[in-house]
């Protein structure tokens, strides 16, 4: 059958037709436009949180990372291990946490189970738990049978003992896994807001003894941390590996021969299956400056080798 248009309305459509034309070319390269991805390795924004234990080190990171892409910007968000996870788990806009850990087999079947995609994850350096004792303390060097009577006491006599948090921080997670072994924690111990607090607090207290991480306190080279050193002083600990009685203090050597009693690991997790800022920034924190960075701020690398030398001071 044949359609037949009456010659004003082919006329019509003889006219229109170089516009319908035009509009159809121009909503299909928006469309095109729209699906174009608007993050590259170097250029777009991430949001990323990071365990407060490690904000020295990562305000760091982020500031040389961002210099060398100006493009990119990181939005960081410093909290409790546990609420980086939740972060990770579900907020979308979270593919990167910086944390204590990694996965759990059980985590990465959730993940599996529940997004078809396993995070990656991996080591990046090594920190320690840093003692940190009042100024006019005598008691500066301690054994680990003292710190585990005075963090599980319930003796008003005892020094009173602070973290950055009861609950839910990697710091109390490592000394009541690693430290205590599952006995829970005594009545003498009190909560701060932040590791910053924790050193104002024993400051501020002289029968305080504090827990944090040896990044907030151990870079000699940062003048914020050198204000910390000159309100508390740093504990020397007993060395586990030592041969006779020795008491060492978290610095690097001492954490790299684990040494030092109280090391803990430093990971990234990232959720993040394309090629954007947050593999970039991964592979900046794996490779040679990001390790740099680690090191200066006195944490031991994990993924590139340093030698240790001994050496002898002569006056």
């Amino acid at each position: 059958m044949k359609l037949f248009v009456p010659h004003t309305y082919s006329n019509y459509f003889r006219l229109c037709l170089p516009g319908l034309l035009f509009m159809l070319m121009f909503s299909c390269g928006s469309n095109n436009q729209n699906n174009t991805p608007q993050e590259t390795p170097t250029s777009g924004t991430i949001n990323i949180s990071v365990d407060e234990s490690f904000k020295p080190v990562m305000d760091s990171q982020i500031k040389v990372f961002e210099s060398s892409f100006p493009n990119a910007k990181i939005n960081v968000h410093y909290k409790s291990e546990a609420a980086c996870f939740r972060d990770l788990t579900y907020k979308d806009s979270t593919r990167l946490i910086i944390v204590t850990r990694g996965l759990t087999e059980q985590e990465r079947h959730f993940y599996e189970d529940s997004f078809h995609f396993i995070p990656n994850y991996g080591k990046l350096a090594y920190d320690a738990i840093a003692v940190i004792v009042n100024n006019k303390s005598k008691d500066t060097i301690l054994s680990m049978a003292q710190v585990r009577l005075f963090l599980a006491s319930s003796d008003s006599k005892m020094p009173q003992i602070v973290m950055d948090g009861v609950s839910a921080t990697s710091t109390v997670r490592y000394v009541m896994d690693s430290v205590l072994r599952g006995q829970p924690l005594g009545k003498n111990v009190v909560a701060a807001k932040s590791s910053e607090d924790v050193i104002n607090y024993v400051a501020d207290h002289p029968k305080a003894i504090g827990f944090i991480g040896v990044s907030w306190i151990g870079n000699e080279d940062d003048p914020d941390q050198l204000s910390f050193q000159q309100k508390v002083k740093i504990a020397a600990v007993q060395c586990v590996s030592c041969l006779g009685e020795t008491y060492v203090e978290p610095y690097q050597a001492n954490i790299a021969l684990k040494r030092y009693p109280m090391v803990r690991d430093v990971y990234y997790i990232l959720k993040e299956d394309f090629h954007g800022i947050g593999n970039n920034f991964v592979n900046f924190l794996q490779y040679e400056r990001g390790q740099l960075i680690f090191k200066r701020a006195y944490l031991w690398p994990a993924r590139m080798s340093f030698e240790i030398r001994n050496s002898n001071i002569t006056e």
